[in-house]
């Protein structure tokens, strides 16, 4: 099997039907590469169809029509190996709150099925590696915002999975906490793992991210470095450029 990207979105839409029986084109021809070892960031605003393409790369949703692998695995037809190799967070991840931390994270290493003894040393290390051990065996109900996203986190990369999907999990999230989990993602990236990260906050896109696509109705409007982004729009920053980009688009549309 010849794997030329971590992640391939290959010609993918995905139609809804709405209440009153019309079609809804949420993400529209999207075709996209992910390269191995870098953060590429999606933007878009609401309802631009990030969430949705972000849902359909970890295998919640299927596409209506065109194909997602990871690593080579087709997200439809080898839904398990895909969720093998990948790692899913948004901001809005809830936790079991009768569980402890430490038994949160377990329980997802369950779900993937490692090895016990390895199990245990992987939580380790990441109840060390995220600052957590002051709290690994407190209920999930009983912790702050902060500390659940840091149990969050964990729960994500319990497998070591070499891919993670970031849906906005800065969302909600005071200052210092969001610039610890943006600090994370540059510690994966060293680490050699291929990030895909959403947000609305254009700063911490130009902070993290290596590629940057930009989504609008669905479609791609432009792909390339934050100097090519910027290049290409004569903007000074990225959230000049992307109204630019957008409002360009909503004027020929």
């Amino acid at each position: 099997m010849e794997i030329k990207y971590p992640v391939e979105i290959i010609g993918v839409s995905k139609v809804f039907d709405s209440a009153d029986g019309e079609e809804i084109t949420a993400v529209d021809n999207l075709s996209v590469d992910v390269h191995e070892g870098e953060v590429f960031g999606l933007l878009g605003a609401n309802g631009a169809g990030k969430t949705t393409t972000l849902r359909m790369i970890s295998t919640i949703l299927h596409p209506t029509s065109g194909d997602i692998l990871v690593d080579g695995y087709n997200t439809v037809t080898e839904s398990d190996n895909v969720r093998r190799k990948l790692g899913f967070l948004s901001g809005d991840t809830g936790l079991y709150r009768k569980l402890t931390s430490r038994e949160l994270i377990e329980y997802f290493g369950h779900l993937y099925g490692m090895d016990e003894n390895k199990l245990k040393e992987r939580v380790d290390e990441l109840l060390h590696l995220l600052d957590m051990e002051e709290f690994e065996n407190k209920r999930c109900e009983s912790l702050s915002s902060g500390t659940k996203q840091k149990v969050n986190i964990a729960r994500t990369i319990v497998h070591n999975p070499p891919i993670l999907v970031f849906d906005e999990p800065t969302v909600g999230l005071d200052v210092m906490v969001a610039r610890t989990l943006t600090d994370f993602i540059l510690e994966l990236k060293k680490l050699g793992k291929t990030v895909i990260f959403s947000t609305h906050i254009m700063r911490e896109a130009e902070r993290l991210c290596d590629r940057i696509a930009i989504i609008h109705k669905g479609k791609l409007l432009i792909l390339g470095t934050l100097d090519e982004i910027l290049k290409s729009t004569d903007s000074k920053d990225l959230e000049e450029a992307f109204f630019s980009i957008t409002k360009d688009r909503e004027v020929e549309g």
